[in-house]
């Protein structure tokens, strides 16, 4: 579960959305949402302006902006706050910087400093409330000096990039003053600042304080690194062996006890931050997990108790180490679902462990509730499964809280965050009601949009798990769905869709349902996107692109045959004059991709605009890949050449099929570096390398292209492993993949390509690489709808591919099945996006990637991905 989901599930109960935009979607105005500090009118002389959940002021120069000759980079000074001392800490900022011109900004508003400070915030930007420019390094020294005078002292999270003056709250990091960017080490554009050359070089923003190299720490800053330095674990009575995990609110650490050899977990809380909804920071939390674990000493369904310390103001608390595996790991190697044609005997199995897990979980939570303890946060991760698969313990206990508080949940997994009516020892019957259709269908996030999805999942396990006891079944959903009053539930009515749309295999009733939510959802009159999709939309680029973007979804309505949207076209092409700053320059994740869609919609002077701006960057040190480096680019530029016949594009587009071929051979040298690194698949693989060589073989007839296509395909191939299933897929060392994006049927759906250019009876092994592809294309089960990961993308490549023993009945059986996650959206058809918290209308994760799809298995003409055209049929077999 990627955390970074629930902080964009906030505003908005239909799509993700910036928490900046909280205040006013909650039905506020705008001015309640903010300090009193930020209300304030601008000063003469100065002008603001708003950049994410920042409030930039500085001196105005004769145009409104900043002042000629400001620093573009340099040291800059951090300074964190509570939620109590925000206000004053920015109003004592103002009154300081504003007299003496300096340039500064700060979080406007209380929701936004919470949501820096949350848990699973970025660890990079935590802590940082206001950020202090100054002009050299004498006018930092004084303002560090004298703003200690004034906030010295006051609480604030610790800002982990940076270096702590004093005590606090004020800290210092060199770095970019001006939004600038250039292409870093994975080539892609990241923020920038010059080097002693004056060469951009990537902006580091590691959760560590380092100095440039080319830059000197200044000496009256070397005492405070000095002092930083001084903590140290050697003196504690536990040797720390390895990191578990890492977020906002500190480290998860295995050790063993030096003293007795007993293995342990330490658990660290950093003071203010690691917010949890109530306000609770991460000792608080801590501190709550530590009552709760001497609250339930010899119970076995909670950890030991075993130590509390502090170190450097950090706390720790220290537990015994539970043996065991956590419940979520067992399912990748069990559920019967993931193979194309489930064994019976698997199912039945399966379905006794599930059953027996179940009753083991709920034992151990009625061992909670015996000592006077609601869990709150029982969810597949947080429930450890001893070796003998019988027995269970929870663990992570910082949400429990004394049932006498009859409180409601404030710390949840979203696939099982009980509903505000539920209080007490309900809310862990609704997790473990949830938990009941979890361990044989784990999309219960699903409920986060409707919770009314419980009853469809029900039939879905009943017809697919015929063990499973019906009234086992019935019992979870009653008590998922049960509303406190009939004044909730006629509002939790009203709330939900008057009407199921059309099944997705109801063709083309389910393309006319799916366009209209498209066109529903869209909002022409903002800036930041046009059509809501996946978070990756809000970084920069201002949802242009084809994978998360506009772009994207304007390509798949013309794919589908859907009317031109001219409102959307006008968009995009507003948007991109010109372009935002910082916008990624490649094929799926920015420019490259608009440019494409442009001119397939008519748009060719645009597009071709863009180009010259792609072709302006460094774009040689783009990274090899598909999704955002060279291999897009190539395709785009030997498109565009097509298009217009200029000559120095496709020079162009050669040069970069060169340098990757250069990467390719360097590759196969060095172990997988180079092209494409080390991760396979279409997107980010040696996959989009092969791509290119490809379409410019198909365009040329040169063989050595044929040859480059192959070694990398195989480069890809020899990152993937045979599963138990049968199904080949790429191995990520701790799972694999089986989807079109990162995992095997992207490569796939390239290598029917290369298979079909190269003719004859094809290579041995790439023909049982296909067969075990086409497994991997056919399972029962995927945690997700989307077109990049999930099943929506087993549609595409079933309907493309030209693979021997693919039936129409297949293809047929994975749109039946695209049903389960089927939610509507203004009673129209429409999906959920990544992480399934909020319905999604990009390519990639949401509804016009299974348009899309759909549109290849069902359409008139059949769609497809770029650079990925119809197959030609396959030779009749032999006699």
């Amino acid at each position: 579960m990627d955390k970074r989901y629930e902080v964009y599930s906030l505003a908005d109960r239909h799509f993700y959305e910036t928490p900046d935009r909280l205040p006013t979607l909650a039905g506020t105005t705008t001015e309640d949402g903010l300090f009193e500090t930020a209300r304030r009118p601008v000063p003469d002389g100065w002008a603001t302006a708003r950049s994410g959940d920042w409030l930039n002021l500085f001196p105005a120069g004769p145009d409104g902006g900043p002042l000629p000759g400001q620093p573009l980079q340099g040291w800059k000074i951090h300074v964190s706050a509570t939620a109590g001392t925000a206000d004053k800490t920015a109003a004592d900022v103002w009154d300081y910087c504003v007299p003496r011109g300096i340039p500064f900004k700060f979080v406007p508003g209380p929701h936004q400093l919470h949501l820096r400070n949350t848990k699973y915030a970025g660890r990079d930007h935590s802590g940082k409330f206001v950020t202090v420019y100054p002009a050299d390094e004498e006018q930092l020294r004084t303002t560090l000096e004298e703003l200690d005078a004034l906030l010295g002292g006051r609480p604030g999270p610790y800002i982990l990039t940076d270096l702590r003056w004093n005590a606090g709250p004020l800290y210092v990091r060199y770095g970019a003053f001006a939004r600038r960017f250039c292409v870093g080490e994975r080539g892609t554009l990241v923020p920038a600042v010059e080097d002693g050359t004056g060469r951009l070089v990537p902006d580091s923003r590691d959760p560590a304080f380092r100095v440039p190299s080319w830059v000197t720490l200044p000496a009256f800053l070397e005492p405070h690194l000095a002092a930083r330095n001084a903590t140290t674990v050697a003196d504690l009575p536990y040797r720390i062996e390895k990191a578990l995990h890492f977020s906002n609110g500190g480290g998860v650490y295995r050790g063993t006890d030096t003293r007795d050899g007993r293995k342990v977990v330490l658990k660290e809380g950093r003071p203010y931050a690691g917010l949890a909804a109530d306000g609770a920071d991460a000792v608080a939390r801590l501190e709550r997990e530590r009552d709760a674990l001497e609250r339930l000493a010899g119970l076995d369904a909670a950890p030991g108790y075993r130590d509390w310390f502090t170190l450097g103001e950090h706390s720790f608390l220290v537990m015994d180490f539970v043996e065991g595996r956590p419940l979520n790991s067992f399912f990748a190697e069990r559920h019967p679902l993931l193979a194309a044609e489930p064994d019976p005997a698997a199912v039945a199995a399966y379905t006794a462990w599930a059953l027996r897990i179940h009753r083991a979980v709920e034992e151990a939570v009625e061992a909670v509730h015996s000592r006077g303890l609601v869990f709150n946060d029982l969810h597949m991760f947080n429930i450890m499964v001893a070796p003998d698969e019988r027995s269970v313990t929870l663990i992570d206990f910082e949400a429990a809280a004394p049932a006498s508080e009859h409180g409601r949940q404030v710390v949840a997994h979203p696939g099982f965050f009980a509903p505000p009516d539920r209080r007490g020892r309900d809310v862990d019957r609704y997790a473990l009601a949830c938990l009941r259709l979890a361990l044989f269908l784990p999309v219960t996030t699903l409920f986060v949009i409707d919770r009314e999805q419980a009853a469809h999942l029900a039939e879905v396990i009943a017809a697919q798990f015929p063990g499973v006891p019906r009234e086992f079944l019935d019992e979870a959903v009653a008590e998922i769905t049960r509303e406190a009053g009939a004044a909730a539930a006629g509002a939790a009515r009203a709330a939900r869709p008057s009407a199921r749309p059309p099944r997705p295999g109801d063709w083309p009733a389910s393309r006319d349902s799916m366009v209209r939510a498209l066109l529903a959802s869209a909002t022409p009159e903002r800036d930041d996107r046009l059509f809501p999709g996946d978070i990756a939309q809000f970084g920069d680029g201002g949802g242009l692109g084809l994978a998360h973007g506009a772009a994207g979804v304007l390509y798949a309505l013309e794919e589908a045959g859907a009317p031109r949207y001219e409102a959307g076209e006008r968009w995009l092409l507003d948007h991109t004059d010109p372009l935002p700053p910082g916008t990624p320059l490649g094929l799926y994740d920015g420019v490259a991709g608009a440019a494409l869609v442009l001119d397939r919609l008519g748009h060719t002077g645009r597009a071709l605009d863009l180009t010259e701006a792609i072709l302006r960057e460094n774009w040689q040190r783009l990274s090899s890949d598909l999704r955002g480096g060279l291999s897009g680019l190539g395709l785009l530029l030997d498109h565009l050449a097509g298009t217009t016949g200029d000559t120095a594009l496709r020079e162009h587009a050669l040069r970069a099929a060169r340098i990757l071929a250069d990467r390719l051979t360097a590759d196969d040298a060095d172990g997988g570096e180079a092209a494409g690194g080390r991760q396979a698949g279409l997107l980010r693989g040696a996959t989009g390398p092969a791509l290119l060589f490809l379409r410019l073989y198909d365009r040329t007839g040169a063989p050595d292209l044929l040859d480059l296509a192959g070694r990398a395909l195989r480069a890809d191939l020899a990152r993937c492993v045979t599963t138990g299933n049968g199904t080949l897929e790429v191995d990520e060392g701790w799972r694999t993949m089986p989807y079109v994006g990162d995992g095997s049927v992207g490569i796939g759906m390239v290598l029917d390509d290369f298979l079909a250019a190269a003719g004859g009876e094809p290579d041995p092994a790439l023909a049982a690489a296909r067969d075990g592809i086409t497994a991997a294309a056919r399972s029962r089960f995927y945690a997700q709808p989307g077109l990049f990961q999930g099943r929506a993308g087993m549609v595409l490549h079933l309907a493309r591919t030209t693979a021997p023993g693919v039936t129409p009945g297949q293809v047929a059986a994975q749109i039946d099945a695209l049903d389960w996650y089927a939610m509507g959206y203004r009673g129209e058809l429409a999906f959920p996006g990544h992480q399934m918290m909020r319905l999604s209308m990009d390519l990639a994760t949401g509804t016009a990637g299974c348009l899309l799809a759909l549109a290849a298995a069902r359409g008139d003409r059949p769609a497809r991905l770029p650079f990925l055209p119809p197959l030609p049929p396959a030779p009749p077999a032999g006699p």
